[in-house]
C-alpha cells in the first residue's frame, strides 16, 4: 500500500477553490533563463501545507519536503508558482548574490503499461462463484492488488507476468484491457470466473475530499 499512499494528496477543499492547488502537482521540466541549463521540479503530492518534492539541477537531485503557502511552493531557496497548471515559474533566491529564473512545462503523465490497472468484478453462471481484483498500482514485476473471492479479501504483492497477475491462489489475465478472467484455487479445485473493468472513478478525486 505504500506505492499508492506515497502518491495520495490531501488538500483542502477551501484551498483547492481559492489557490487551485493541485494544479502544482506534477512533473515540471523547463530551463534556466540566461544560460539554458536543463532544471527539473517535481511535486509529488501536497499534504496540508507540505509538499514533497524532488528538484533536479546540474545532474543531481534533491529530494525533500517543501512549504506550500497559497498558490506556492518554497524549497530552501526556491520558489515555484503557476495560474494556469501549466507553465511553472521557477525563482532561486542565493543569498545577496540575486536571483534567477526558470520557466517550466508540465509533463504529461506516464501511461500506464499495465492494461491490467483498475478494479475488476464479475459473476460465473457456470459455477455461481463471483470474484472482484483491484489493481492498485503495477511497478515492474510486481502489483499492489486486492482479491476478493469466495466473500474473502485479501491483499498484498503480486508478481506480474505480461497480460497476467499472480497472487497466492489467484491469478487475473486480459487481453483488451477490458474483459478478462479471474481463475483462484480452493483446496484441489479451481474455479474461472469472466470478469470486466469497472469505469475509472472520477479523476477530481486526486483532491481528498475530506481532508
Amino acid at each position: 500500500m505504500a506505492i499508492v499512499s506515497s502518491s495520495t494528496n490531501q488538500i483542502s477543499p477551501a484551498n483547492e477553490r481559492l489557490y487551485h492547488q493541485s494544479a502544482l502537482v506534477g512533473d515540471w521540466k523547463g530551463n534556466w533563463v540566461g544560460n539554458n541549463q536543463p532544471v527539473e521540479f517535481k511535486v509529488v503530492n501536497i499534504r496540508g501545507a507540505r509538499a514533497q518534492v524532488e528538484y533536479t539541477h546540474n545532474g543531481h537531485t534533491e529530494r525533500g519536503f517543501a512549504e506550500v503557502k497559497g498558490t506556492l511552493i518554497n524549497f530552501g531557496g526556491l520558489t515555484v508558482g503557476t495560474k494556469d497548471g501549466k507553465n511553472m515559474v521557477m525563482l532561486f533566491s542565493f543569498g545577496g548574490a540575486g536571483k534567477q529564473t526558470a520557466n517550466l512545462e508540465k509533463q504529461d503523465p506516464p501511461v500506464s503499461d499495465s492494461r491490467l490497472m483498475g478494479s475488476w468484478g464479475g459473476y460465473s453462471s457456470a459455477n455461481g462463484k463471483s470474484a472482484s481484483f483491484k489493481v492498485l498500482s503495477v511497478d515492474g514485476k510486481e502489483a499492489q492488488v486486492s482479491v476478493t473471492t469466495d466473500g474473502v479479501t485479501r491483499k498484498g504483492t503480486g508478481y506480474v507476468y505480461k497480460n497476467v497477475i499472480m497472487f497466492g491462489q489467484a491469478q487475473i489475465a486480459t487481453d483488451d484491457g477490458r474483459n478478462g478472467k479471474i481463475i483462484y484455487q480452493v483446496g484441489t479445485k479451481s474455479f474461472m470466473v469472466p470478469v470486466t473493468k469497472y469505469p475509472p472513478a472520477d479523476s477530481s478525486s486526486s483532491v481528498d475530499r475530506t481532508a
